[in-house]
């Protein structure tokens, strides 16, 4: 996990906060989502990027894997020079694009060699069942990213590079499928218990308080205190990997808080 501080505090001085890593955060987004923007070398207009959207699926090292057609101006482009982009994002949180965490992959995209069809058809299907229908056509082919390095943004000063090694050797967080869930359970009846974590642990006195991020390790809070909107991240007294666990933490944080109160 990282030791770096991930995030500028506007409160006080406030001690440093294991995060998951980048490259976790990375695996974690591509997971959660199927739809990106891929950006390969135009052969019209030679050393233009030439932008499509692309669904995608995973292998078990993180590698996306493409359904396309042979008629796709992409896929000549792919087949003339292999260096490509593929951007992913995830929905703006709040209407704030900016806000959103996103990932951007460099590397090489080449066909799947004929030994690997059967297991590269298998999990692309699982990830997108429609293309059952057209999966087995004649002028449709699978592709896969070698990836060479990535760039991972997390919002406003989360930045930084990635390398090929350490995202495929990460994991997807635990609470990835169950994070909204928990957001807006929090969200909705516990407004009062966010306010008093962030007093207790970031010594931020707010009057409203939201949610906006979980994880295995920790989650993040916006607080509307009387200076402004600010920002603090507070962990988990241990690592939870489901939403039971999670509750259990966040109840026994509570009930500690008020005794300090």
């Amino acid at each position: 996990m990282s030791t770096r501080p991930q995030h500028a505090y506007t409160g006080p001085s406030l001690p440093i906060i294991p995060e998951p890593t980048h490259a976790e955060r990375t695996r974690t987004l591509l997971h959660l989502h199927s739809l990106a923007t891929l950006s390969t070398l135009s052969k019209k207009q030679p050393g233009f990027p030439f932008g499509s959207l692309m669904p995608y699926a995973l292998d078990a090292t993180g590698r996306p894997l493409f359904l396309i057609s042979n008629m796709a101006m992409h896929t000549q482009n792919i087949k003339a020079d292999p260096r490509a982009s593929l951007f992913v994002t995830q929905p703006a949180a709040d209407g704030d694009p900016l806000g959103a965490a996103r990932a951007t992959l460099i590397g090489n995209i080449l066909q799947v060699p004929e030994a690997d069809k059967a297991a590269v058809r298998e999990l692309y299907l699982a990830r997108h069942e429609n293309s059952r229908y057209w999966v087995d056509f004649a002028d449709f082919s699978f592709f896969r990213m070698d990836i060479l390095d990535l760039y991972y943004v997390g919002g406003f000063g989360v930045m930084g590079w990635v390398t090929a090694a350490d995202y495929t050797t990460a994991a997807p967080d635990p609470l990835s499928a169950s994070a909204t869930g928990i957001l807006s359970h929090m969200n909705a009846d516990h407004t009062d218990a966010m306010i008093l974590l962030a007093r207790t642990h970031s010594q931020l006195e707010a009057t409203e308080a939201t949610m906006t991020a979980v994880d295995r390790l920790g989650f993040h809070l916006r607080l509307k205190t009387a200076e402004g909107m600010k920002g603090t991240r507070i962990n988990f007294p241990h690592q939870v990997t489901t939403p039971t666990e999670t509750r259990t933490a966040l109840v026994e944080m509570v009930r500690q808080a008020r005794q300090q109160t």
